[in-house]
């Protein structure tokens, strides 16, 4: 399950602060099985974050989470960058987060991420808080084997099967 985690954030594509959220978050999704290639740092930037996730989807990695970018504040645009690349909507993944969230705390209500799928490639999109990925990747992980073995399906058969 080749997966990339992009921390999205100005401060530390800058250079300034350690990327804590990414790197954690990397460690939990190899927990969960999953091959994480090392992490980037990207800028809060919206035509940079959408072309990186375009490529990723073109080099056929088979997940993509971020974290960071998700809140209300002007320069908070993953999940717009996220919208200009997924070709269908994975909502649940998000609302399983939502909900979990909310059962630690209320200010769960101010993440905007979003999940969808693009190619044969899932795009998840996490908080930026080290807390929050403690408590939502549980949620998310034990679905990321069927999930890969749904994106290398065709019409109900392996990809590549006739």
């Amino acid at each position: 399950m080749r997966t990339v985690v992009l921390t999205i954030s100005t401060t530390l594509a800058a250079g300034d602060g350690e990327d804590t959220s990414g790197q954690h978050l990397a460690e939990l999704l190899r927990r969960a099985g999953c091959d994480v290639a090392p992490v980037e740092v990207l800028p809060d930037d919206r035509a940079a974050i959408t072309a990186r996730l375009r490529a990723l989807v073109d080099d056929d990695v088979r997940f993509v989470v971020t974290t960071g970018g998700t809140g209300l504040t002007p320069d908070d645009v993953t999940p717009e960058a996220t919208r200009d690349v997924i070709e269908r909507d994975a909502p649940a993944f998000q609302q399983a987060m939502l909900i979990e969230g909310l059962r630690h705390q209320p200010m769960a209500l101010l993440t905007r991420g979003v999940s969808g799928i693009a190619g044969r490639t899932l795009i998840i999109n996490l908080p930026g808080n080290p807390k929050a990925i403690d408590q939502l990747v549980p949620v998310i992980a034990p679905a990321l084997r069927h999930a890969a073995d749904s994106l290398t399906r065709d019409g109900g058969r392996a990809a590549g099967e006739h």
